[in-house]
């Protein structure tokens, strides 16, 4: 859609707006197929217009999801006016700095900025099944065998074998060790709370030093441990394994607060969500990277790599699996 005529619906929606200097810019976003676009009338005036794809489903949940959680006292951009029938919305301008652009900060300053953002997280977690069930409609597939069945073949798929080059037989046995199915059994198997599905870095706003969260579209039940761990094994960003336990410990700490009882299995599940979070996020860095041209994606393999190597060193019966990335680590 050309800028004009998103310049022109703008100033239809929004006629007390400044318009004397209005101007609007894209905005690279990751592998989105959506489109934003920061719309600047004044120094003091700014707003996001995103226009998404009207064919793929989970971008019509946007606007519902995010006015759930902010009527739950969940930071997320406010949402001034949405356009079903264009696929347009118009929302907060959070700026310009993610979490991701303070990772060469000191850990005294990033940690701050964490630890609001574990609180966002918390707290969507500990919301109550009754309240959720008023959501069902508004979000995809629950977690369950399947969808984790789903990531593991997906990093097979696109990171072995289109990225790596791994040859189809030798792939097909890694994929059906026992062990794979194993962990998602288990997984399915434990009981569901709503988590945000791709809580890193990069989908974390910082504002006046308070986390806003960001790109919630794919938010479903699932694990809490699965968000735990797409933050704090997060490859875009390094952290050492003392700042992973202290955030590790302050999110087991927030949980205790909102009385959620902290199971014997909580270092399990984390373990088993890490390895599917990484496998995910390593089959998607390589379609997005060699099929759909976003390049910058494929950097972020080799530490995503050496992540997942660590975890499923950890986890029974995948030694295989491990001492096969490990050539390419």
């Amino acid at each position: 859609m050309r800028t004009e005529l998103l310049l022109r619906q703008t100033r239809m929606h929004f006629p007390r707006l400044d318009v004397a200097e209005i101007e609007i810019r894209p905005i690279q976003r990751g592998g989105s197929d959506r489109k934003f676009y920061r719309i600047r009338c004044s120094a003091e005036q700014a707003l996001i217009l995103v226009k998404y794809n009207l064919e793929r489903e989970e971008n019509r949940h946007y606007v519902p999801i995010a006015n759930f959680l902010d009527s739950h006292g969940i930071r997320v951009p406010k949402i001034y006016f949405h356009d079903p029938a264009e696929g347009l919305i118009w929302i907060e301008d959070l700026g310009e700095r993610d979490l991701y652009s303070y990772r060469r900060e000191s850990w005294l300053v990033r940690r701050a900025f964490y630890e609001s953002a574990l609180d966002q997280i918390a707290t969507l977690h500990a919301l109550p099944e009754a309240t959720c069930i008023e959501m069902k409609e508004h979000l995809p597939a629950e977690f369950d065998a399947a969808l984790y069945v789903w990531e593991q073949n997906y990093f097979f798929k696109n990171c072995l074998a289109r990225y790596f080059k791994v040859d189809n037989t030798r792939r097909a046995a890694l994929a059906a060790l026992p062990a794979l199915k194993e962990v998602a059994k288990r997984l399915a198997s434990f009981p569901r709370v709503l988590v945000h599905r791709d809580f890193q870095s990069q989908n974390i706003m910082i504002q006046n030093r308070q986390a806003y969260l960001i790109d919630f579209q794919g938010m479903r039940p699932g694990l809490a441990h699965y968000d735990l761990a797409s933050l704090v094994y997060d490859p875009y960003v390094d952290l050492t394994e003392a700042e992973r336990a202290e955030l590790i410990a302050y999110y087991r700490g927030r949980q205790l607060e909102n009385g959620i009882t902290i199971d014997g299995d909580f270092d399990f599940k984390l373990r088993l969500c890490a390895m599917q979070r990484l496998m995910q996020a390593l089959g998607a860095y390589s379609f997005l990277g060699l099929v759909k041209g976003h390049k910058h994606f494929l950097e972020y393999i080799p530490s995503a790599l050496r992540l997942l190597r660590a975890v499923v060193a950890n986890i029974d019966d995948l030694q295989p699996l491990e001492k096969f990335i490990g050539q390419f680590c």
